[in-house]
């Protein structure tokens, strides 16, 4: 089976054809981009991996370049201000996500990595909506809750309400 070439230059990868569109077995068109990545250009599907910055930048390989160096300069920054909020409250691992968002509109990279996290996130999502993995969930929080509650009983029972920097003894 070869490659057809469309309208950008890009090559279809022609299994069954459909009207004018070329599909694979029956699901949305898929393209094969210049990296040799098939990418599924279908509603709902994943986007086309590369660039996507404006064409009259990537016309200019000086101008894609420096915005390329800014796209990972911006990145970096919110990458990094993620990093410093992990140990202080704040939203540390979202914000994290958002640079690598940034990353991804200019880095293949970025876009492959952001892609697989999404995929692991939702493959844990659905696991943790298994029943058995909730009933376990549910057990162990409350042994942990019965722990607790013991724990405070003894204290209060040893102690009282007193606080334990202002213990006496």
């Amino acid at each position: 089976m070869h490659a057809e070439s469309d309208e950008r230059g890009e090559s279809v990868v022609p299994t069954a054809t459909t009207g004018d569109r070329k599909v694979e077995s029956g699901a949305h068109p898929v393209r094969v981009g210049k990296t040799g990545e098939k990418t599924d250009t279908g509603t709902g599907g994943t986007a086309e991996l590369g660039s996507r910055a404006p064409r009259f930048i990537k016309a200019s390989k000086p101008l894609h370049l420096s915005w390329q160096v800014g796209v990972f300069i911006v990145g970096l920054a919110v990458v990094g201000g993620g990093i410093v909020l992990l140990p202080l409250p704040g939203p540390g691992w979202l914000i994290i996500f958002g640079g690598m968002a940034i990353w991804a509109t200019e880095f293949v990279w970025a876009q492959l990595v952001l892609r697989w996290t999404k995929r692991k996130v939702t493959e844990a999502a659905q696991k943790a909506m298994d029943p058995k993995v909730r009933r376990r969930n549910i057990v162990l929080t409350s042994i942990g809750l019965v722990i607790l509650a013991a724990a405070v009983a003894v204290y209060l029972w040893k102690f009282g309400w007193v606080l334990p920097w202002k213990i006496g003894d």
